[in-house]
């Protein structure tokens, strides 16, 4: 998706292109969608959304600059994950500016109409981490909004370099919102609409639109339960380009099938981190300062 222009319709045809977000001097890759499957994936967002916020749209805080959704015809994935997730929010609003430094009014407003209420908080991890987090603590400022679901992904990369895990990450967002849901996500631009949610138990659960192999590095075998290995994406929902099956950079394990305590049925699985010597990307957290 970096070298070759992969599509199965007509230039006529393309309604969107969605572009990941590689850093300064990368090449990103480049996903044509029709309108067929922009909104099949649409669908089944909508689909796996309802389980975790319900039927209903909530308010909304997006932990993100409005700048980044301007281009309504070309999106990066960070642009893509803002609008597709901003479908399920009301009275919508961005907690960062286009410098990414808070929007104090903002926050403090949406903080003061909504602390008792259920809301829905979106972001990309090392993002909200590194531009809301440290930012609140820097002010010794504290929201409190018990009642909301954070939905957060991406990004780890730079977290585990500072060694913050999702443990940590989450017991610093609570402390600084309140918020006691707090969700993780694995997805990727060239699957958009096919994301695997964490449960209460941590684990990334693959729906029944999609599912993941994990593969061994040596000869690309299927890996065993418990066995690290690369993992596999495959996805029903590409119709314009050949996306439905995809090997990533990333290595995982696939902890069991049918039997989280959760509930869930289907596999979850643990993302455990960047392949060895993979090309270093920017993924959906990348923001350059300005010079």
């Amino acid at each position: 998706f970096k070298e070759l222009d992969l599509k199965s319709i007509s230039k006529n045809d393309i309604f969107k292109t969605m572009t990941s977000s590689g850093t300064s001097g990368q090449r990103p890759s480049r996903i044509y969608l029709d309108r067929v499957t922009a909104s099949i994936q649409s669908k089944i967002l909508a689909r796996l959304m309802s389980d975790i916020l319900g039927p209903k749209r909530l308010p909304m805080l997006i932990i993100d600059s409005p700048s980044v959704v301007s281009n309504r015809k070309e999106f990066t994935a960070r642009g893509a994950g803002i609008l597709g997730f901003s479908l399920f929010g009301k009275d919508i609003t961005y907690a960062l500016d286009s410098q990414m430094n808070i929007n104090w009014s903002a926050i403090r407003e949406f903080n003061n109409k909504y602390s008792s209420k259920k809301v829905f908080i979106f972001g990309f991890t090392y993002m909200i981490w590194k531009h809301f987090l440290m930012s609140l603590e820097k002010r010794d400022e504290l929201l409190h909004l018990r009642n909301g679901i954070l939905l957060h992904g991406g990004g780890w990369k730079k977290l585990e370099s500072l060694n913050i895990d999702n443990k940590t990450f989450k017991q610093k967002f609570k402390a600084m919102t309140g918020v006691e849901t707090i969700l993780n996500y694995y997805g990727m631009v060239e699957q958009t609409g096919s994301i695997y949610l964490e449960c209460k138990n941590g684990n990334l659960h693959a729906p029944i639109f999609s599912d993941i192999l994990i593969r061994r590095s040596s000869d690309f075998g299927i890996a065993d339960i418990g066995e690290t290995g690369i993992i596999q994406v495959l996805s029903i929902t590409p119709q314009s380009y050949p996306g439905h099956s995809l090997i990533t950079n990333d290595q995982g394990i696939l902890i069991g099938e049918d039997t989280c305590s959760c509930g869930k049925k289907g596999k979850y699985f643990k993302i455990i981190g960047r392949v060895p010597k993979a090309e270093i990307r920017g993924c959906s957290d990348t923001f350059e300062s300005p010079v």
